[in-house]
């Protein structure tokens, strides 16, 4: 199973658990209940805590603010005993209940199936969001090689579904290096119900297979980069009329001696060849690094301008949105 580079840093699984609120009392149960569909690889001999356990505490602990293996033992150590009981911790005496060693916890964790622990963590933080919120929900596809992590003596390469407005990962699997990620797509997201949802990828799902799975079997949308891999649609979306097509969203970012203007232009489509497309979409970057009173000299402008397509129509999602989705992929 893939570890971390450094035995002592958190899993890629739990790091989504790092910007969200600490665990209340109420949502224990729940959080339980989520950890409790994980398989346990250990020998039923020599088991001195329940998997559960292991993994509520370490949960906790993340929600709590420790960002490290040795953090995560230390809290654990501290925990009252109200709180180990109610995260599932082993029972030794009326009222006491035992936690796992950092070593005990950093063992297990390493023997987890990823992938399953991505899954119920995702799962659990998607079900704990407020749920009042009308907007359509998206899901970004992204692939990313696990650093120092290896199977098979080679590296891991996993390919995610995470939500946009929490960050937590929905679908997690493990592909045969970023080539897997085109046959991927359709695996892992198979299971999900993404009906009404709108599905971001980059340029290397932008693929018409892709696109007639999400319109027609998963009744979802896609808004997916557009590069020099498919260089037909791209001379198409790079030939429209844009100098006639004003900009419809514009930020202006400044930090740290840089300015970065962003403004985007969409175009409705009919039989653009490309399934089930609505609309093109162009994104221009302006940055300019130095000269903003820091003493560096200027620098001229370096312009950047990319494209997208989604299913969406112009009624169904706004400029914003758009640009908010492509920047947040």
């Amino acid at each position: 199973m893939p570890v971390p580079a450094d035995p002592c840093s958190l899993p890629l699984a739990l790091t989504q658990l790092t910007h969200t609120d600490p665990l209340q009392p109420t949502e224990a149960p729940d959080l339980l209940g989520y950890l409790a569909t994980i398989h346990d690889p250990r020998s039923p001999r020599g088991r001195r805590h329940p998997l559960v356990a292991i993994l509520a505490i370490t949960a906790a602990a993340v929600l709590t603010g420790a960002r490290s293996l040795a953090a995560v033992g230390e809290w654990a150590t501290d925990a009252p005993q109200p709180v180990r009981a109610a995260l599932g911790a082993r029972r030794d005496a009326p009222d006491s209940w035992s936690v796992p060693a950092e070593a005990t916890i950093r063992r297990t964790l390493a023997r987890l199936d990823p992938e399953a622990l991505a899954t119920a963590i995702g799962a659990w933080l998607t079900d704990r969001s407020p749920k009042p919120n009308r907007r359509r929900r998206a899901v970004a596809v992204d692939g990313k090689t696990l650093r120092g992590a290896r199977r098979d003596g080679r590296q891991v390469h996993l390919l995610a579904a995470m939500d946009h407005a929490t960050r937590a990962v929905v679908a997690q699997r493990q592909v045969d290096g970023a080539l897997g990620e085109v046959p991927g797509l359709q695996p892992l997201l198979a299971d999900r119900d993404l009906a009404g949802m709108v599905v971001t990828a980059d340029a290397l799902h932008t693929h018409r297979g892709a696109a007639e799975f999400l319109v027609v079997a998963k009744r979802a949308h896609y808004l997916f980069t557009v590069k020099a891999n498919q260089p037909t649609l791209l001379k198409r979306c790079a030939e429209l009329a844009w100098h006639r097509v004003p900009v419809l969203d514009r930020t202006r970012d400044q930090a740290h001696g840089r300015v970065e203007i962003r403004t985007l232009k969409a175009v409705t489509v009919h039989h653009f060849g490309f399934p089930h497309a609505a609309q093109v979409i162009q994104v221009t970057r302006k940055r300019k690094v130095g000269g903003l009173g820091g003493g560096a000299p200027a620098r001229r402008w370096q312009t950047v301008t990319a494209y997208a397509i989604t299913s969406l129509s112009a009624a169904q999602a706004s400029p914003a949105r758009l640009a908010d989705w492509i920047r947040g992929h």
